[in-house]
């Protein structure tokens, strides 16, 4: 179908007076020229008279569709930006896509590792003290589910390797207690009678680079991808990757998801305020039995 003129004239100062390319014009076209047919359909001709609500009904209509939330985000970025022009050439008092809100993209969840690849990834040597840190590091993330942040984080005093437990800083400084697997404590217990050659000064960090300072989050990314390279895993591996890895195991192997929620130290409100607190011994006893790495000694 031929534009409405003022689409046209709209199209064309993009492409004469911002020389947008070809692409991006053709794109607020076919966006254009959806709402341009929906408004017809619905025997709306007169763009001065097309108010917000217009513009959510057409909003539920193309999500009844099927449209992905990042669709209707490039679609209503095309219609704020033609009222947008409608509203500095006078031919509307005000914009009515301006305060239409935008939904969110989902979240897409990464792909956890399966167990037989966490074993893959977990094998590596301890035949050189980086390879211990980093050992170290591996079975942590994955022991007890760990944000990135959080490891990079932690401190010698937050860790207690005779009760199998660390004390974990998370989202707004809000601090947890996490049970520490069988697995990770040996790592750990190996790494940190190594430290001491790479220290230089007195840092606090657990973890600490060959200049003996806090490793960065940025050196614990690329050590990870590393050895996933390493060990044949053949795929990038980050971080989160390794604590959606914890959470599924867990969830699938406990089928408790108060307690995993807990562990993973989920701080939003309205998830978590319908959940019974759940103390450590509880938690840890749970971990105990499920992790499929974690099975810690007993006392």
């Amino acid at each position: 179908m031929a534009h409405h003129p003022l689409i046209q004239d709209y199209l064309s100062r993009l492409r004469h007076e911002r020389q947008l390319s070809g692409n991006t014009i053709g794109g607020y076209s076919r966006d254009l020229c959806q709402l341009e047919s929906w408004l017809q359909s619905n025997e709306q001709y007169d763009w001065s008279k097309v108010d917000s609500t217009r513009i959510r009904d057409f909003v539920a209509f193309v999500h009844r569709q099927g449209k992905s939330p990042a669709s209707i985000r490039r679609l209503l970025s095309s219609i704020r930006n033609f009222f947008r022009f409608l509203n500095r050439e006078a031919i509307i008092e005000s914009n009515p896509a301006q305060d239409i809100p935008i939904p969110k993209a989902g979240k897409k969840l990464p792909r956890a590792l399966d167990v037989d690849q966490i074993n893959q990834l977990l094998s590596v040597p301890e035949d050189h003290i980086l390879k211990k840190r980093d050992k170290a590091i591996l079975e942590l993330f994955y022991s007890s589910g760990l944000r990135l942040s959080e490891l990079a984080g932690l401190n010698l005093q937050d860790i207690d390797l005779k009760e199998g437990s660390a004390r974990v800083t998370g989202k707004g400084n809000k601090q947890r207690e996490v049970p520490v697997g069988r697995k990770a404590v040996e790592a750990l217990s190996t790494w940190l009678k190594t430290r001491t050659k790479l220290l230089k000064g007195d840092s606090p960090a657990l973890f600490i680079s060959k200049q003996g300072r806090r490793l960065s989050i940025r050196s614990i990314q690329m050590r990870l991808d590393y050895w996933a390279r390493q060990t044949g895993l053949h795929q990038h591996v980050h971080p989160h990757m390794l604590r959606h890895s914890f959470a599924s195991h867990m969830l699938e192997a406990s089928g408790d998801l108060r307690a995993v929620q807990e562990l993973l130290g989920h701080a939003d409100i309205s998830t978590t305020q319908i959940y019974t607190h759940l103390d450590f011994n509880h938690l840890a006893s749970v971990y105990d039995k499920a992790h499929p790495r974690s099975r810690r000694h007993k006392k």
